[in-house]
């Protein structure tokens, strides 16, 4: 009996495993640090040389999503961090959105950013990104894309393919701030 058991789980794990890496929705849940094909339906790819001609605030927004590492947002909205992070110059960053799942406030926290960053204005366009072979870039550009964000552009290969170009990074802040 036990030995049945183990093989019925064994058949269906691959299955159980592949469902456990999406939600229902398609976002990314698990695993993110690997490798990423295309963009999410609706989303354009934009190659770090073509986002590099662009100037960050005028003609894109650039939107970075990467994890604030040992860090968190306190409840009064500012984040707490454990550590400095440097970006594309003028990106906005948004710790933890780029989750399959946000966590509680995140995502609307996000939404409500963007739509103040672009004024309302759904054909904003915005660059998502957080590092190369990373869903999470790709989970936002899909979250706005949902919300009604016609011109929204995935930077695949994130902060490495920016400086693989010589292009320099600077610090940035969390939206929102920083807590002392």
């Amino acid at each position: 009996m036990r030995l049945i058991l183990i093989a019925l789980l064994l058949a269906a794990s691959p299955a159980t495993a592949q469902d456990a890496l999406f939600d229902g929705d398609g976002y990314r849940i698990a695993h993110y640090r690997a490798p990423v094909h295309q963009p999410p339906d609706g989303v354009g790819r934009i190659a770090p040389d073509a986002a590099a001609q662009l100037r960050p605030g005028r003609d894109a927004l650039f939107i970075d999503v990467l994890p604030a590492e040992g860090g968190h947002r306190q409840s009064d909205g500012r984040w707490k961090l454990a550590t400095p992070h440097d970006s594309i110059p003028d990106a906005h960053w948004f710790p933890e959105a780029g989750r399959g799942v946000p966590p509680p406030g995140i995502g609307e926290w996000f939404l409500d950013g963007i739509a103040g960053l672009t004024g309302g204005r759904r054909d904003r366009m915005l660059i998502l990104f957080c590092k190369v072979d990373c869903w999470m870039g790709w989970n936002a550009a899909k979250r706005l894309r949902a919300h009604g964000y016609r011109n929204v552009w995935w930077l695949a290969e994130g902060v490495e393919g920016w400086t693989d170009r010589n292009r320099p990074l600077s610090p940035v802040r969390p939206e929102g701030g920083v807590a002392p």
